[in-house]
Formats: structure tokens, sequence, C-alpha cells
């Protein structure tokens, strides 16, 4: 069943990023679902491909994407496709390659596939439960750094604009990527230590990263230090914690001191 549902994803994850690269650097009409939030033709048409092909590799499996209606139903199903079809919109707009497709299935409310595509740079980052986690076929592992000053965190390049890592300056080295999903797969990659953030996230953004990072020997968690768990009724996660997992706890006594969190 998880063989045959990751090659389905893998699959469709490739073929909606080059659906998306018809679109890229080309026409396209972008609009705004909320503030600061927009989409564009391109990721209609992943979402559309994406929903054909996943539903019907796996169809006891509901469904869940930033681009769909979202329909209750899905609370009352085992297995759930969780999609961003386009996570990183913004960067896909600027002509800045750090955006993807995203796709995983969960079990009982745990990511137990994940497929995250790059469809410019050609990364297929891929895992299954228990199976380890993968680039383009070559296993991934997490870094081993153990100090904190020495890490480097993925942040997001709209919250550092806000200043919203300023309040951390001097504690490590920062450097800005594109979407959350992305990020989570370079994690998970050892091309970063660990990424954060304490805007609320959607499930669709993190559940296939939390996968690859932890198959990749990370840890996730929110950023009060508990787990994540998806195919919730609401998709907002309170924010996410995601690193090499030696360095988790430091992290977290880290967010505690500058903004209060609870443990």
């Amino acid at each position: 069943m998880l063989d045959h549902a990751l090659a389905a994803a893998k699959a469709a994850v490739q073929q909606a990023g080059e659906a998306i690269l018809t679109y890229y650097r080309s026409q396209y009409e972008v609009r705004d679902k909320a503030d600061d939030h927009p989409v564009t033709t391109a990721d209609v048409a992943a979402n559309r491909l994406l929903r054909q092909a996943l539903t019907r590799a796996v169809p006891q499996a509901a469904w869940l994407s930033e681009e769909s209606a979202d329909d209750p139903a899905r609370l009352h199903h085992d297995w759930v496709w969780i999609v961003d079809p386009l996570d990183g919109t913004k960067e896909f707009i600027q002509g800045i390659d750090e955006f993807v497709v995203t796709v995983a299935l969960v079990f009982r409310h745990q990511p137990v596939v994940a497929a995250t595509y790059n469809p410019v740079r050609r990364e297929l980052f891929t895992a299954c439960r228990g199976a380890g986690a993968f680039c383009n076929g070559t296993p991934l592992r997490v870094s081993t750094t153990a100090r904190l000053q020495d890490a480097v965190v993925l942040a997001s390049r709209s919250e550092t604009r806000r200043g919203e890592f300023d309040r951390f300056a001097g504690a490590f080295t920062l450097r800005p990527v594109g979407s959350v999903a992305y990020k989570l797969a370079l994690v998970a990659q050892g091309q970063g230590d660990l990424t954060f953030s304490l805007v609320p996230k959607n499930e669709w953004d993190i559940c296939a990263g939390t996968l690859l990072v932890c198959e990749a020997g990370g840890r996730v968690s929110d950023p009060h230090g508990r787990p994540l768990r998806f195919n919730q009724r609401t998709t907002l996660r309170p924010g996410i914690v995601a690193t090499n997992g030696v360095l988790h706890a430091e992290v977290l006594r880290l967010l505690r001191a500058h903004v209060g969190a609870e443990g």
C-alpha cells in the first residue's frame, strides 16, 4: 500500500511540477485569496493534476489541499492526502527557484508518505514511514551541528523582511529561503541545521516536510515542543520547529526565553 502510494506521489509531483514550469517566467494570471496570499494559474493547474492522480491511486483517502474547498468529511477518514500544489507562490512570481510541489499521505493523523519536488532544480525529495528519506534516490541525513551558535537557520524571506528574526541576532547564522516545504526538505538534506517559525502554518505547508526531516534523523515539533498531528479540524498549526534533533532542546529554550513560549 505505502509503496504504491509513494510511487503515485512521486509521479504526481513531477507531473505537476512540469505543468508549473510551462507557466514559470511566462504568462499566467495572479489573484489574491487573502492579504498577501497570491494564487496563480499554475497553482490551480497543478492542483487539478494532483487530485486526479492521487485520488485515483488511493481512492480510500480523503483530500485536503490549499487550492481546494475543504470538505469536513475528511475528518472521518483514516487516510488523507494533504497537498500544496505550489508552495512558495511568491517566489514563483518573483522568478526565484525556491518553490515546490509538496504532497503527503497521512494515516491516523501522522504522515506516512511524502514527496516534495522542486521542478526548476529537478530535486525530488521522498520519504516513507520507517524507510528513510531520499533526494533523487540518494539517502538524506540531517546535519551533525551540535551548538546553536554554529547553526545555519533557514528562515522565511517574508518573516525576515518583517524583522521577526531581529530578536535572535547573534544567536545563529540566518539564511533566507523561500517555500516552507522546501526549507524542511533542505533541513532533511543537511543543507541547513534547522528552521523554525512562530507564525501559524497550514498543514499542507509542513506535513510532507515533517516526515522528510524525521526520516532523515531530525525532529519536528510546534514551538512548545509538542508533536504535530495532521488532518485536524483547524488546518493551522501554531508554528513549527524542525531541527537535526541535536539542537532541538536548545532551540526550544531560546524560543521560551525570547517569546515566552511555555513548554
